[in-house]
């Protein structure tokens, strides 16, 4: 089976938004599993990375910026797992924001130009009230969620994800 033809992939100018989230959050959060994928069998904590599909931009911009609303998902385990959650979901905005405000680059994969919390972290002991999409309808037992969205725009990599032929 062949893949994608290397002109097709010079064509792309954007990475998808979770991948740069993902990096800036694996290297923020040291020590905590970062995905946008849940495991069969999880091991928690965990932040889970997710864009929403109801809201995103792109409004021709020649600077190649991209906008996303993302659900972030922050699990902790019990005995202290709903404080551990309300923690870890804290310590995600602040790491979004560093990145933010630093410029920080991550090649390949753009920066953060701008971040915002569209809804602050909340408790939600099961995925029936997710805003995004998931995987399996409960949580395991003795783990606690905690949902955040944020509003994120990014600008691409000085170069082409993808190699010109």
């Amino acid at each position: 089976m062949a893949g994608i033809p290397d002109h097709i992939k010079a064509l792309a100018e954007l990475f998808p938004v979770e991948d740069l989230l993902l990096a800036v959050l694996r290297d923020g959060l040291p020590g905590v599993r970062v995905k946008s994928l849940i495991d069969r069998h999880e091991k928690f904590p965990l932040v889970l990375v997710r864009r929403d599909p109801t809201w995103g931009e792109w409004a021709g911009d020649p600077r190649f910026t991209d906008a996303a609303r993302v659900v972030i998902n922050a699990f902790a385990p019990d005995p202290d797992g709903d404080q551990d959650a309300a923690i870890l979901s804290e310590a995600v905005r602040v790491v979004l924001r560093d990145a933010w405000l630093n410029q920080q680059v991550y090649p390949q994969l753009g920066h953060i130009i701008r971040v915002d919390m569209n809804s602050a972290p909340r408790r939600s002991a099961d995925w029936a009230s997710a805003t995004g999409p998931v995987q399996y309808a409960d949580l395991p037992t003795g783990v606690w969620r905690y949902e955040a969205i944020f509003d994120v725009q990014i600008r691409k990599p000085r170069r082409r994800p993808y190699p010109l032929p």
